[in-house]
């Protein structure tokens, strides 16, 4: 890479950093606002409140950066022609293909970048956040019970203790209405909540368990001396953790158990968030390539370049709703594959074709042009000679 190269590199990649990392932190911050309930409503430590939303990070990376990119893009060849450097290498003969140079080396870093996030980083980030969130749920009494008062969960489930004492809770009394039928009530007169193998369990002390026969006003009341209670089977989602598409690995998208009750169900869904990542790639290369395509040209500093960007962004613009459009095709008939990858690939094809038309141009007029000046001189000579 020449130097020259070098310094057009370094231009972009310095845009594409800080374009990258203020539009993640301004979208980190909106959405960890919406966790703060983590920390007020249920009780959590400020590590587990950083953990929730730093799981958050590779999904927005790998929105954020193909519109980085794009946004490097305009901002790179928009300063060189601003500086009339853009001007200086189009007249000293510079072909576009090399000024594309630099562009297509970020490109393909920010591809590469993109690709091990969707494949790998991003479902393992998405399924530890859903295990947390579901273990925070869980421990409904570290997260959200209070002294002295009932709360009542969306399952049916209600909790309230008489006062704290260190590390024990006392006056315990606990219902459990999941099933209207079979209504259960613990009542306890100290309890400790106790971690075994990462399992969450309630551990009462001399209290009785009442439960309420079926089709019968009669209850059936057994006294104990201690008596665990595994608070996991008071989840409000319930039963086994169950990962959608988009929190399973992407070998178990590509070889899935076609026996499984929720990929027979969601078949759909699993195949579009399996081609989704493996095109996820190509729009990173597709934004540049369009942005490139637009504010490639030399231009006078009195040539506007304003509809030459808008023009670009609603390129991107169209680009992503027709990925969009696709994915949602997908989940109800394979057929739509087709438009997964089209889209991005169209759009490279469409920018290199006018990237190159232009080029194209641009020598068919040097030539007209030298062919011009060959000419006059000579038409010259023959009036002087006459």
């Amino acid at each position: 890479m020449t130097l020259l190269e070098r310094y057009i590199l370094k231009i972009s990649f310095t845009a594409f950093a800080a374009c990258l990392i203020a539009l993640t932190a301004v979208i980190w911050i909106t959405q960890a606002l919406r966790e703060l309930d983590l920390l007020t409503g249920k009780g959590q430590t400020i590590f587990i409140f950083l953990t929730v939303t730093g799981l958050s990070l590779p999904a927005l990376i790998n929105v954020i950066s193909p519109v980085a990119l794009f946004l490097a893009t305009l901002y790179a060849l928009n300063k060189l022609n601003g500086d009339s450097e853009l001007i200086v290498m189009s007249a000293a003969g510079m072909p576009p293909q090399r000024l594309m140079r630099p562009f297509l080396a970020l490109g393909a870093f920010v591809c590469v970048i993109v690709g091990m996030i969707t494949i790998y980083i991003m479902p393992a980030s998405f399924q530890e956040l859903r295990n947390l969130v579901t273990k925070i749920r869980a421990d409904f009494v570290a997260t959200m019970a209070k002294e002295g008062q009932f709360i009542t969960l969306d399952n049916g489930i209600t909790f309230h203790y008489r006062e704290r004492s260190g590390d024990a809770l006392l006056g315990i009394f606990m219902e459990d209405q999941r099933d209207k039928k079979k209504v259960v009530v613990y009542l306890a007169e100290r309890g400790q909540t106790v971690e075994s193998n990462g399992q969450a369990y309630l551990v009462l002390e001399q209290g009785s368990v009442q439960r309420k026969e079926p089709d019968s006003r009669d209850s059936s009341i057994v006294a104990f001396e201690r008596y665990a209670v595994d608070l996991s089977a008071f989840n409000q989602e319930g039963g086994d953790v169950v990962y959608k598409p988009r929190e399973r690995g992407t070998t178990q998208l590509l070889f899935p158990d076609k026996k499984e009750f929720f990929y027979q169900f969601q078949e759909g869904r699993f195949r579009a968030e399996l081609h989704d990542r493996l095109s996820s790639w190509l729009y990173p290369l597709a934004m540049m390539a369009i942005a490139f395509a637009a504010l490639g040209d030399a231009r006078t500093t009195r040539q506007g370049r304003g509809v030459a960007i808008a023009a670009a962004v609603v390129a991107v613009v169209i680009l992503r709703v027709a990925g969009f459009a696709a994915s949602s095709a997908v989940v109800r008939t394979p057929w739509a594959i087709i438009g997964v990858y089209g889209a991005p690939l169209l759009a490279i094809v469409i920018s290199l074709m006018l990237i190159l038309q232009g080029a194209g141009i641009r020598k068919a007029r040097a030539r007209i042009g030298a062919w011009g000046r060959a000419i006059l001189p000579s038409r010259g000579t023959r009036v002087q000679k006459a």
